[in-house]
């Protein structure tokens, strides 16, 4: 089998620069209630799930709301902003992602989000001009699975769907949950720190940006799994 064997994405923050737009909506939400959420705030909830990032909204600002009102909330204010605005990608994701379309390697999106943001996510990528259609294989959310990301569970999912052994594959996470999470699951991560550092560690190679990262620098990292 050619390595790697797939290459499996996260979406927010590794494909999409779209903490902003989780900002706002974050925002919008705690502010509706008369709260202040901070930007070390948004860094401890950074990578989801959604229920972990809830239940701390609802602790850290005494919201009058259950953490499944706040989900929904939260949900709903994302959604329009995805579909509000044009999608804000990280430097070299979308080169990256055409080229492992053009070289015939099987792709996977794997977000904490659920399922009606990546459809909002994907119905956007479908206009986009240059890439395949489906950019992806296989899409995985949040709210489809039992457990979500530190979790194994969201990539060894994808995997299988995808028909492959998730110790061939690379996984590219932005966050400290989404990293532990493909660690765990046993394939080679490659991380993109964007809010908070990710330092290096056996079967993970770190990256400042995708840009210029190639589908050949892929299958070198992919060879290195131990």
């Amino acid at each position: 089998m050619t390595l790697p064997a797939a290459v499996l994405f996260d979406l927010d923050g590794t494909l999409l620069d779209s903490e902003d737009l989780w900002w706002e909506a974050e925002c919008r939400v705690v502010g509706g209630w008369g709260g202040e959420w901070t930007r070390e705030d948004q860094a401890h909830c950074l990578g989801g799930p959604l229920e972990r990032v809830t239940v701390y909204m609802a602790e850290r600002t005494s919201a009058p709301h259950t953490p499944e009102a706040i989900g929904e909330e939260l949900l709903a204010a994302m959604e329009g902003l995805l579909r509000a605005g044009d999608l804000s990608w990280r430097p070299g994701a979308l080169e990256l992602l055409t080229a492992c379309r053009a070289g015939h390697v099987p792709t996977a999106l794997v977000s904490a989000s659920h399922r009606r943001l990546l459809d909002a996510v994907a119905d956007a990528v479908a206009d986009h001009p240059g890439i395949p259609d489906p950019a992806f294989d296989v899409t995985l959310a949040g709210d489809e699975v039992d457990e979500g990301k530190p979790h194994p569970e969201p990539y060894l999912r994808a995997a299988d769907l995808l028909g492959v052994p998730i110790a061939e594959c690379i996984v590219i996470e932005d966050s400290p949950t989404g990293v532990a999470s493909g660690q765990a699951s046993g394939a080679y991560v490659l991380a993109v720190p964007h809010i908070v550092a990710i330092p290096a560690h056996p079967r993970r190679h770190v990256v400042s940006t995708l840009d210029g990262v190639t589908l050949d620098d892929l299958r070198h990292w992919a060879s290195l799994r131990g």
